[in-house]
């Protein structure tokens, strides 16, 4: 029986995996690399081993590395979780040669499933329904393959997943480039860029059925998950059970997704994907590891998935058929990342991380309280799931956790989730893959708050930021803040924020205006929460301070504030430079000379951040004056890559 587990991952799943493996009295091995010395899943191990390096090539993808930290520990078995080397057949192997039990399938199932192009070709033996698609490679020209499927065409990974290596192509002038670009990020991220297009249905829905097969040949469903929000073709907002399948189609797609993991003898965690359309599905793809979603299964079945891949590990037969489905699930992924600013990944430290305390609320996260968000990895930071007795109860639920929570630090996408999470087409289940495209992402990912309410929490953060000052007095304590034998005017204090600077006129004892807002009155104020009363309704804020920032939170959200100094600097000098790196990251290619002429929009650098390709484009029209990077160079977010004159007109 399995006795100690490494788990060849980081973050929200090993931590997840680690949970389990206490429930089950089995001791756990974490790995970590410099990058993450100090982080969660480093210290909730009973022993941690450290990956020297930063890059995923020198840490948790190294076989070698990670093989030597199981031997030094002496666990007898491995977990890979999700990512990194959880479908690496090599790698499966490498532990089975090891002596070590390996949590997943075998690594012929791997391989099978591992190729999208050679596991279209045995799903179609199989009878699974499957779209049409063409490998480039053997036709003469990219435009022919294109045109022999009809456009729009998407271009993929083969060995891709987790929407990279994926590009949507409407018409032959961006084929080339999208090929070209789709095969340089699926080399980076897993080694192999090999890509094929695909027949793109213009408005599917996402739907995935759990699998699971024992050593004994039994495989079960345990039903589906809706995963159709989803922003650069990465789920954000999962669900079960789906809201559009009827009971044959339920069903159906349950039968093809057994058929799927028969035709490879699949033992473990797997899940097979399909794409749904017009009462019609079609396999996308099979992940033969546990999936980011699958604590939605868990609620709704009562099933631990980890214990259960363990279990069958370790010869444990399953159960002859799956359980009913209970009541109804939604995930939300947490990502340190902008949709303001085209969904850019935000780095930084996480200075809080708290939510709520509710019934039929879990939280699984990679980060706490002074976690650091790097550019090596993945921007999600949690998953936040909800489990009630109907769908609008469950997301109810989430959007009040997700309002109520405490994320100070980096940036997030916690609005948009929220109202995505409201909206009437989310409500009514009317949603598909191009929900985000569909819609207004300038209005879903706007700040929680509107400008009143910013504008009150400005009033909190300064009366709070009163009481803090007031707690380090030493005379006149008992003499109120602000008061003046003959009141003339309100005490003042301005800030920043998402709707610009303002300055704040407040009076911690007498009723004051607010512009937007109305009549105010400070009921309380300490240093760490301000209550304050508007008409006849009581507001609660919660403040929190980072050097000159302020973090005001609510029941209806949160602000983000920077003070502004009485006293400001006058020799800071304007920033020179017309391109930045919106983010940190490697900068992979140059598209431009000195001298050249561009156009507004024009494409002039390629980098790579958090495993993902970003295109930096000339924000206006002119001519290279200076080209202040290299391809290959790590640069800062802020930092001038490319300065670009106007050219007179």
């Amino acid at each position: 029986m399995i006795s100690k587990v490494l788990v060849a991952n980081r973050g929200e799943i090993a931590r997840r995996i680690f949970r389990t493996c206490r429930e089950m009295g089995i001791a756990t091995v974490a790995v970590f690399s410099d990058a993450d010395a100090g982080e969660p899943h480093a210290r909730e191990a009973d022993e941690a081993i450290s990956l020297p390096g930063t890059a995923p090539s020198d840490t948790y993808l190294n076989v070698e590395a990670v093989l030597a930290a199981a031997k030094e520990t002496g666990a007898d078995a491995v977990h890979p979780g999700y990512g990194f080397l959880s479908e690496n057949a090599g790698f499966a192997r490498a532990v089975m040669a090891a002596g070590l039990t390996w949590i997943g399938p075998s690594p012929e199932s791997i391989e099978m499933m591992g190729s999208k192009l050679e596991s279209k070709r045995l799903m179609e033996r199989a009878g699974v329904p499957t779209l049409p698609s063409v490998n480039p490679d053997g036709i003469s020209t990219l435009g022919s393959a294109a045109v022999s499927l009809g456009y729009p065409v998407v271009v993929k990974a083969s060995a891709g997943g987790g929407g990279k290596g994926m590009r949507i192509v409407e018409s032959e002038v961006e084929l080339t480039e999208a090929v070209d670009s789709a095969r340089r990020e699926a080399v980076a991220s897993f080694g192999d860029g090999t890509v094929f297009l695909e027949k793109y249905l213009t408005a599917p829905r996402h739907i995935e059925i759990q699998v699971f097969g024992d050593k004994d040949g039994r495989v079960i469903s345990l039903h589906e998950r809706e995963c159709s929000i989803q922003r650069r073709h990465q789920k954000i907002i999962e669900e079960s059970p789906s809201v559009v399948l009827d009971a044959a189609t339920r069903a159906a797609m349950s039968q093809a997704a057994v058929a799927a993991a028969r035709a490879v003898n699949y033992v473990g965690a797997g899940t097979v994907e399909f794409l749904y359309e017009h009462g019609s599905f079609y396999f996308l793809e099979m992940n033969t590891r546990l999936q980011v979603e699958h604590p939605v299964t868990e609620m709704v079945t009562g099933l631990d998935l980890v214990r259960l891949q363990i279990e069958i590990a370790d010869g444990l037969p399953l159960a002859d058929k799956g359980p009913r489905v209970s009541g109804h699930a939604i995930e939300a992924r947490l990502y340190a990342e902008d949709p303001l600013n085209d969904y850019l990944p935000v780095t930084g430290e996480v200075h809080q991380f708290e939510f709520p305390d509710l019934e039929g609320l879990r939280v699984d996260a990679g980060v706490d309280n002074g976690s650091q968000v790097t550019v090596y990895y993945d921007p999600m930071i949690a998953k936040v799931i909800a489990h009630a007795p109907t769908r609008e109860a469950a997301a109810a639920l989430l959007v009040s956790a997700l309002r109520q929570a405490r994320v100070h630090g980096s940036t997030t996408n916690r609005a948009l989730l929220v109202r995505t999470l409201e909206h009437p087409e989310f409500l009514s289940g009317e949603t598909d893959t191009h929900f985000l495209q569909r819609n207004d992402v300038a209005k879903l990912g706007a700040p929680l708050l509107d400008e009143g309410g910013e504008r009150l929490a400005m009033v909190a953060a300064a009366v709070s930021d009163q009481a803090e000052e007031r707690s380090y007095m030493d005379v006149l304590t008992t003499v109120p803040s602000g008061w003046r034998n003959s009141p003339s005017q309100l005490q003042q204090r301005s800030y920043i924020g998402h709707y610009g600077e303002h300055r704040i006129g407040y009076s911690m004892t007498v009723p004051f205006p607010l512009e937007g807002v109305g009549t105010v009155t400070v009921t309380e104020a300490t240093p760490r929460l301000a209550r304050l009363r508007v008409g006849d309704q009581d507001h609660e804020f919660d403040v929190a301070r980072y050097g000159d920032l302020r973090y005001v939170d609510s029941r209806v959200g949160p602000a983000r504030l920077e003070v502004v100094p009485r006293f400001p600097s006058s020799d800071a000098d304007d920033e020179v430079g017309s391109l930045h790196a919106p983010m940190p990251g490697k900068v992979l290619r140059i598209d431009v000379a000195v001298g050249d002429a561009v156009d507004d929009g024009q494409v002039l650098v390629v980098m790579e951040a958090m495993k993902m390709e970003h295109t930096l484009r000339a924000p206006h029209s002119g001519q290279v004056a200076s080209i202040i990077c290299d391809a290959g160079d790590q640069v800062e977010a802020g930092e001038v890559l490319i300065v670009i004159d106007e050219v007179p007109a």
